[in-house]
């Protein structure tokens, strides 16, 4: 039987192109109950209680010291430490669906999504093949992992087995795309990596810590 091999990393990299100059960037500096510390357009920050709304049309929905609800040009983002994200004005010319990420203090995007409906928490990792997760990540999305084709992964320990899936749905910001490839490990992943079968249907558009992803199709 032909084996299927596919990429597991963790390495993410980044492209350096132009950046929409008109978006609302929201970013995570700091997380307390009922309140939160904001950067806005790359600004000083700003401490929101619950309910408060800056000039820019940022309201604080709810906080407490994991996470933040944030309106943002109308749109509910759920962001944690150190994230960031902006749907406002942040469309192609085309009129694709568009969302910008912040890079945390390692570098790495991380944001939350959902995956068949369900909150995830993603980090954008070009050198994976396809979105990966954990098979305990898989159990609590209620995928059937065990069903899917079996194939072997090269990870940074060496050649390990997984099994391949199809989502029904991948959400990101604006950004829903319908029956995308991942594969599910065994082994205990810290993250799910957002790869390739996602990524490939996307333009990124990267400037200093600030990323632009557009829908293609």
């Amino acid at each position: 039987m032909k084996k299927s091999y596919f990429s597991l990393s963790f390495a993410v990299i980044g492209l350096v192109l132009s950046l929409p100059a008109h978006a609302t960037r929201v970013s995570i500096v700091a997380l307390f109950n009922g309140k939160a510390m904001v950067t806005i357009n790359s600004g000083s920050p700003k401490m929101l209680n619950e309910g408060d709304k800056t000039p820019e049309g940022v309201r604080l929905i709810s906080a407490d010291s994991n996470r933040a609800v944030l309106e943002i040009d109308g749109k509910r983002e759920t962001l944690e430490l150190g994230q960031g994200v902006s749907t406002g004005g942040v469309q192609a010319s085309s009129g694709n669906a568009s969302v910008t990420l912040t890079a945390d203090a390692q570098g790495h995007f991380v944001v939350m999504g959902a995956i068949n409906g369900k909150p995830v928490r993603l980090v954008v990792d070009t050198g994976a093949t396809m979105i990966a997760m954990s098979a305990d990540e898989a159990k609590r999305l209620g995928i059937r992992y065990e069903q899917g084709a079996k194939g072997f992964a090269s990870t940074a320990n060496g050649v390990t087995p997984v099994f391949k899936v199809t989502l029904d749905t991948v959400k990101v910001g604006d950004i829903t795309l319908h029956g995308v490839d991942a594969m599910v490990n065994p082994q205990p992943l810290p993250v799910i990596l957002l790869g390739n079968s996602f990524l490939n249907r996307v333009n990124m558009n990267r400037e200093g810590n600030l990323m632009v992803m557009t829908k293609r199709f």
